[in-house]
């Protein structure tokens, strides 16, 4: 156990090396929840560098490495890259006492590490679809009371008000439900995924008390791959999306929009949404 702990704390520090975060509940979280309890019964398979391996039951301290562990093999579902979850992580920032919503379970690894984050005195509701996964998560997570598992899609409501929203899955549009959740200063992450090829991970920012909830401050985290979110997909959003990232650009988004016409600004517009390259304080 003392040799998984170390193992669980190097882990943790190369985690939050390669998301550029020294953030110390970040890696506190990392160094503290057991993966290996969040990912079925060993043997588990992993996704290392030269290809699939196998962890054997007997030596969970495999698991603690920034590889994909896989859940549902045949579905393509699997843990998560941790350094990637690490960047969503530090960008969002949370505080003890907030509120999320997390839409995509999975296991509960994730799941456990946003309730090591905002506290007992925070909250983090974790919508699953995949019963099987639903039901393993509520298991795993039942030593955190704050953490509620609802077996059901985080694509539709109704949704509980939330400081954070966690979208684990790929979406073609940051659906208004997501929005509408967030508190004044909110902040939702979602991955935005075309059909093929690599998507972006998108964070969107209220603004504060008073200012306008249809104008959020918006950035691209990363290119990512995610396996589609159920409900919250369309052919046309797909495309648009595939096209929007074929001519790049995306580093130079800087707001989401709701309820007016793009203009010039746009990298891409969707149905009653759309990416500006303006700032969200811009107006014209």
């Amino acid at each position: 156990m003392a040799d998984v702990s170390r193992r669980r704390a190097a882990y943790a520090s190369l985690v939050a090396a390669r998301a550029k975060t020294r953030d110390p509940a970040l890696i506190r979280a990392f160094a503290t929840v057991p993966r290996e309890a969040f990912c079925g019964p060993g043997p588990w398979q992993v996704m290392g560098e030269a290809g699939p391996e196998i962890v054997p039951a007997d030596d969970p301290g495999g698991l603690y490495r920034d590889v994909l562990v896989a859940l549902l093999p045949g579905e393509g579902i699997n843990n998560g890259e941790p350094s990637l979850h690490a960047l969503a992580l530090a960008a969002a920032a949370l505080r003890p006492g907030e509120r999320v919503v997390q839409v995509g379970v999975g296991g509960g690894y994730y799941t456990a590490i946003l309730a090591e984050l905002v506290g007992p005195e925070g909250r983090v509701d974790a919508f699953e679809v995949e019963p099987t996964l639903a039901a393993q998560a509520a298991a795993a997570l039942a030593g955190y009371p704050q953490v509620v598992v609802h077996s059901r899609s985080g694509a539709e409501g109704p949704l509980p008000e939330a400081d954070f929203v966690s979208v684990n899955a790929g979406a073609t549009a940051p659906l208004a439900l997501w929005l509408d959740a967030l508190s004044p200063t909110g902040r939702l992450i979602v991955p935005l995924t075309p059909d093929r090829g690599w998507g972006g991970l998108l964070l969107a920012r209220r603004r504060g008390p008073g200012r306008p909830a249809d104008i959020l401050e918006a950035r691209f985290l990363a290119r990512t791959l995610f396996v589609p979110c159920l409900g919250a997909r369309s052919r046309e959003g797909a495309a648009r999306l595939g096209m929007a990232f074929a001519a790049d650009g995306m580093d130079k988004v800087r707001s989401l929009r709701r309820g007016s016409a793009p203009d010039g600004s746009a990298w891409l517009a969707g149905e009653g949404w759309w990416l500006s390259r303006r700032r969200a304080d811009a107006t014209a």
